[in-house]
């Protein structure tokens, strides 16, 4: 879709969407294309026209960065649709793992500190990990499971699928994700 078919304060919803993150005005400009001043003035449009709108969303200033986000009056709904119960720190860890896809045990532990272990055993007996033994070391693979997948609506790609794609033969085994149970 060209961007001229899109005005900016609907370009702008989509990048907060898509980046699910607050960002800088100097940010939004710049992925925009637009100055900083053009920026904050089809912020200002998008801000009014959600708070003039009956939805479960809002653009939120906070400091000097703006992001799209649930209106904090649904918090209730959203624990009651979410039926996760982690401690903040095993959802930190889980964090983690999903930024990194597959990474050892130990590199975990490495990042997260000795706390790691704990979070690991919590978050396997919730089934959102996959624990596998390391073929060639004493560590093991951590992985996100399917229901990690299906609780968060993230679709798991596959490693062979994304090396086709950009043209590169399938990965070894010892790298390659590997989906069967522990």
């Amino acid at each position: 879709m060209a961007r001229d078919t899109l005005s900016l304060p609907a370009r702008l919803e989509a990048i907060l969407y898509l980046k699910g993150r607050p960002l800088s005005l100097a940010e939004l400009a710049a992925i925009a294309a637009t100055s900083p001043e053009e920026t904050e003035l089809g912020l200002i449009t998008l801000m009014a026209d959600y708070a003039h709108r009956d939805t479960a969303l809002e653009i939120r200033q906070e400091g000097k960065c703006y992001g799209l986000q649930l209106k904090d009056s649904l918090s209730d709904l959203v624990q009651s649709l979410l039926p996760v119960d982690l401690s903040t720190a095993a959802l930190r860890t889980l964090a983690t793992i999903a930024l990194k896809k597959r990474l050892l045990q130990s590199d975990l532990v490495e990042l997260r500190g000795s706390g790691a272990y704990d979070h690991i055993k919590e978050l396997l007996a919730q089934n959102f990990i996959e624990r596998k033994r390391q073929s060639d070391g004493r560590s093991y693979w951590i992985s996100l499971s399917e229901k990690f997948h299906r609780t968060f609506a993230v679709l798991p790609a596959r490693a062979d699928e994304q090396g086709a794609a950009n043209g590169e033969s399938p990965p070894s085994p010892d790298r390659a994700p590997d989906r069967e149970a522990a």
